[in-house]
């Protein structure tokens, strides 16, 4: 039988990767698909369940209200709102879902958004239009990009007297863009026009302040860079289109006759029997990430920043393209453009040959995306604070022995 070939040694992760338990066999460079859990977050989740499943009726009928009240009053203090503005969703995917399935709109109206849409969010977008004959309007937003007044420019000229709702992401999915979206819900907002953020990057990549931004309405994650378990998101509602607004499983709140909590609670808070452990870790997880270096968040934040910035620049030198975008423009992700091929995606989950490439012959997780409009492709990192520049070295190397045809050298 013939030896095995020693596997290559993989770069080391940041000092503090020892508080997650990521696989050391592999250099995870994808936080942003799905976030990563720290231990003594999973801890906490753990301890939160046994209790619940010790004695199940204590938990979910006489304690959830006031441990949902606390998770949501520390997670409000952190994204700038009052705690009854925001309801508990399982991810941002759901928010946009319920906000968009609550609202009715007739034939003829028009629901805009842009062309960098997360898929997930226009699907749902098509199908309201088609189910009550609205059109879905799209704003083509360049990339590369030059600057945010460009996105501001598109996104206006396709509004008209018919617009009824914008859907903007705040950071985009494939091109990792942070758009300005304090400037569009303001002039949306002039023209008596609603705007739905889709805030999936936003929670802990971004400073938030909801109820000075103004938007009817903002969902984000928390499971991403908020580092809570999976399942954890919210959903802020503006006090004024909180009747309105309804979550996609109704239950018990909606004919109930309590006068203490508002509807908007009421309905919201118990959608029927489920886990809530992911929405009462986020205390946990913001004291986590408030004392796992000097500055918390916010250091964490720059520090993030500038790894994406760093690692896109690396990348695109390797690739001898220009950075798509100011540094003003990202957050904890940055795209660059890859050579198209024309090589079919393959699997079961459709994957781009060069990123099995990557995770096979060099134990990288990196996505690599095909956007059709217009066609691009696009390798995206997303760096956290367990990540080192080392292992975004491992990943330009890699990319270029690939691109080279160097197999895994």
């Amino acid at each position: 039988m013939l030896a095995r070939m020693p596997l290559p040694t993989l770069p080391e992760p940041s000092p503090l990767a020892r508080h997650w338990d990521l696989d050391p066999d592999t250099v995870f460079l994808n936080h942003g698909s799905f976030g990563a859990c720290p231990r003594v977050v999973l801890q906490t989740q753990a301890a939160l369940r046994a209790e619940l499943e010790r004695q199940p009726v204590r938990f979910l009928h006489r304690e959830l209200e006031p441990r949902l009240d606390h998770a949501r009053a520390a997670l409000a203090a952190l994204v700038g709102c009052s705690a009854d503005d925001l309801a508990f969703v399982p991810n941002a995917t759901t928010g946009v879902n319920t906000v968009l399935r609550s609202l009715s709109f007739a034939p003829g109206d028009e629901l805009l958004t842009i062309d960098h849409t997360y898929n997930a969010c226009r699907n749902v977008l098509d199908y309201v239009a088609g189910r009550s004959g609205a059109r879905v309007v799209t704003a083509a937003i360049p990339f590369p990009i030059t600057g945010p007044e460009l996105v501001v420019e598109r996104v206006l000229a396709a509004v008209t007297e018919r617009t009824r709702l914008l859907l903007i992401d705040q950071v985009t999915s494939p091109t990792g863009l942070v758009l300005p979206v304090a400037e569009l819900v303001q002039a949306l907002a002039a023209r008596g026009i609603d705007t739905l953020v889709d805030g999936a990057h936003g929670p802990g990549m971004l400073p938030l302040d909801l109820a000075r931004l103004g938007a009817a309405y903002y969902t984000g994650n928390c499971h991403k860079w908020l580092c809570t378990p999976k399942g954890s998101a919210l959903l802020y509602v503006r006090p004024d289109r909180q009747d309105r607004i309804r979550p996609l499983v109704l239950s018990h709140g909606a004919n109930s006759t309590r006068t203490d909590r508002s509807r908007f609670r009421l309905e919201f808070d118990f959608t029927g029997t489920g886990d809530p452990t992911p929405w009462l870790c986020i205390p946990a997880a913001l004291q986590f990430l408030r004392e796992l270096v000097p500055g918390g968040i916010d250091a964490i934040r720059a520090h993030n920043h500038a790894l994406a910035c760093w690692g896109r620049d690396r990348l695109c030198e390797v690739l001898g393209v220009a950075p798509p975008a100011p540094d003003s423009m990202l957050g904890s992700l940055a795209a660059v453009p890859l050579p198209l091929d024309d090589t079919p995606p393959t699997g079961p989950l459709g994957l781009d040959p060069l990123q099995i490439a990557l995770h096979d012959r060099h134990r990288i997780e990196v996505p690599v995306m095909r956007w059709a409009r217009p066609r691009l492709r696009l390798l995206r990192i997303s760096p956290q604070i367990y990540h080192s520049r080392a292992q975004h070295e491992w990943l330009v190397r890699a990319l270029a022995a690939e691109l080279a045809g160097g197999g895994a050298r």
